[in-house]
């Protein structure tokens, strides 16, 4: 090993592979599967009490309060055109805004853990695909996996207008 200093920094530990590896995260959303780039995904919050907001879209699931700060948070299944999400306790809130400066969180049907993009086979998001696909991604058992761009979500005016 060698004394130079910037040698030391530029060398990798022996977790940076793990942690490349597995830097993508995976949501269920109704019976869909998502990835999200794990520095996107924010934080992981179970189930807190919805406050209705009147005159919202159907989609808009309400505001929820996570330790003092106030969230709005989508139903992301319902988002897309399919069936609610069950509010139960597998059910999750993921804080996707807090990086871009926005309160915005997402009920999930629940949390699938990291994924190795290693693991997995990439293909071009389809055409009628939201522009807030990036891709579609397969794992060994066939299984297909739509990458989520939080960015371009939180960018899409459909998204962003919540009243009616």
């Amino acid at each position: 090993m060698s004394d130079d200093p910037a040698e030391a920094l530029n060398t990798p530990r022996p977790d940076d592979d793990a942690r490349v590896a597995a830097s993508l995260i995976g949501i269920q959303s109704a019976s869909d599967f998502w990835l999200l780039d794990l520095s996107d995904s924010g934080e992981i919050v179970p189930l807190t009490p919805l406050t209705p907001v009147p005159l919202t879209r159907p989609w808009f699931a309400g505001i929820a309060n996570i330790r003092g700060n106030l969230y709005a948070v989508t139903d992301f299944s319902a988002f897309q055109g399919k069936t609610p999400t069950p509010q139960n306790s597998s059910s999750r809130f993921l804080l996707i805004g807090t990086r871009y400066g926005s309160n915005a969180a997402l009920l999930v049907t629940r949390m699938l853990g990291l994924r190795k993009a290693g693991d997995l086979a990439r293909e071009d998001a389809a055409s009628d695909d939201p522009h807030w696909v990036e891709g579609v991604y397969f794992d060994k058992e066939g299984r297909a996996w739509r990458k989520l761009n939080v960015r371009a979500l939180l960018s899409d005016s459909c998204f962003m207008e919540i009243g009616i």
